[in-house]
């Protein structure tokens, strides 16, 4: 029997009637405000090429690591859905599935993994209300799925330009390497379409002495600039020049993916020794570490100076499956979340920039355990800071949950900055906004049937959580 498919209107709303109650009036207040997606990783050549999704499989399987983790967790190659090894020896002996539609059956017969998972909930929300659909995926549905996908996906009203104005986003943010030329950026902008889609500054392959093809890329990076990166100085002019280029274009923000928080403030004599180690190749896995923590410093002061606001997502062990890695490269699954320290790492950096108003640096966790201990005593005192929503594992209902509960009391709502959503799936923005939507107003209503916040204030903050804090903190 095909169960139908039916998204509850109120669904993530407390069983409680009196919040429940509450929880419906908030929601009415931000369920259709604009979304504000401040940092993301969607393909930008979607926007400047404006041309139609080629499928359902391309659109909705292959950019989604949140979709394939799960599948290859459960024993399915990720040849099977279509990735292609970088390795040559298996690209001779592996088979790589070229055929969508055996690749979306795969999915659709085993999309029961999903139960009780976000990305459930996003992907119902994209099936029926971005598609339609009234019948649940699954291995009777998959054709019918497919089919009708594809179909809407050829029109006009399903390129990407058209779904960017549907879903009311009003802007749109990608992330790139300082390498980057963001000449997709550059059409976008040029172009008569009024859509606002930005960039991010993300450094991490100069920065990172253990990125892969470190060495040639601060080569390139100094060619590119016309600074001579075989010098710190010259290698800080390169970032100088790159992040002024980024911001010609309307960037405001920059991103680190360190695997720490860690922060140092080196004297100069020793950082110029430190990096003409790293530029060599042969840093030690502790050297490249203490580099990466000078450098943090040295981009809160460039954010100082140019104004763009710094995020940092440390605390996730990248790639942890070296063979998946070796064969596939970067961002297929395998980041694992790691115990993270925020009081002592970041405290070079405060203890030189912490007061400073001109700052704005937005911290990120995937350790849970850090928020009542470290993060949100931080972000109650130091100016400088502001506390980054969920994210990854824990961009879900019981993230959400956990982040209001033990950041509120401490740090308050206004040293948050709203949502992002931080994804490649750009069908799924709209429906991970409302799942935030849902969860705040959620929130906001027990606290409002608790009489620790009263009903005008609550519809305030719904407005501040859904919209404008995001404006506020990313400077749009």
């Amino acid at each position: 029997m095909i169960k139908k498919l039916v998204l509850h209107p109120d669904r993530l709303f407390s069983s409680d009637e009196n919040i429940r109650q509450v929880a419906r009036v908030l929601y009415q207040k931000v369920k259709d405000l604009p979304i504000i997606s401040p940092h993301g990783h969607t393909d930008p050549s979607w926007f400047s090429n404006n041309l139609a999704f080629e499928n359902a499989t391309e659109l909705l399987i292959k950019p989604d690591h949140y979709v394939f983790r799960m599948l290859y967790s459960q024993g399915v190659a990720l040849e099977d859905l279509g990735l292609s090894s970088q390795d040559t020896v298996d690209i001779n002996k592996i088979k790589v599935e070229t055929d969508s539609r055996k690749i979306w059956y795969i999915l659709a017969k085993n999309y029961y993994l999903f139960r009780g998972t976000p990305s459930r909930m996003w992907l119902d929300t994209v099936f029926s209300e971005v598609f339609g659909f009234d019948v649940i995926l699954c291995e009777e549905t998959a054709d019918h799925y497919y089919d009708t996908i594809n179909a809407a996906l050829a029109t006009d009203a399903f390129k990407p330009r058209a779904l960017f104005e549907r879903f009311k986003i009003e802007l749109l943010s990608t992330t790139e390497s300082p390498l980057n030329s963001l000449a997709d950026h550059k059409v976008i902008n040029d172009s008569y379409w009024q859509g606002r889609v930005i960039s991010a500054y993300r450094p991490d392959p100069v920065i990172d002495p253990e990125f892969e093809g470190f060495v040639s890329a601060i080569k390139t990076f100094g060619e590119l600039t016309g600074e001579d990166t075989s010098t710190f100085s010259g290698y800080l002019a390169a970032h100088r020049n790159r992040r002024s280029y980024f911001k010609a274009t309307g960037v405001t923000s920059t991103d680190h993916g360190h695997p720490t928080a860690k922060t140092a403030d080196l004297p100069k004599a020793e950082i110029e020794a430190l990096y003409a180690i790293v530029i060599s190749g042969n840093s030690s896995p502790e050297q490249a570490e203490l580099f990466r923590a000078h450098m943090l410093t040295e981009m809160a002061a460039m954010s100082i100076a140019d104004g763009l606001v710094m995020q940092l997502h440390p605390g996730v062990s990248r790639n942890h499956n070296q063979d998946v890695f070796n064969r596939f490269g970067r961002d297929k699954g395998a980041d694992i979340p790691v115990q993270t320290s925020y009081v002592e790492q970041l405290k070079p950096l405060l203890n030189k920039y912490g007061t400073n108003t001109e700052l704005t640096l937005i911290l990120f966790t995937l350790d849970e355990t850090s928020y009542t201990r470290e993060l949100a005593p931080l972000a109650g005192h130091y100016p400088c800071l502001r506390l980054g929503p969920p994210w990854w594992f824990h961009d879900s209902p019981e993230g959400m949950r956990r982040f209001r509960q033990q950041m509120t009391e401490t740090a308050g709502f206004y040293n948050t900055v709203g949502f992002n959503d931080d994804t490649r799936a750009f069908l799924s923005i709209p429906a991970r906004h409302d799942v935030a939507r849902r969860m705040d107003c959620n929130w906001l209503a027990e606290l409002v049937c608790d009489h620790r916040l009263e009903l005008d204030e609550a519809e305030e903050l719904a407005i501040e959580l859904a919209y404008k804090l995001a404006k506020k903190a990313y400077k749009l």
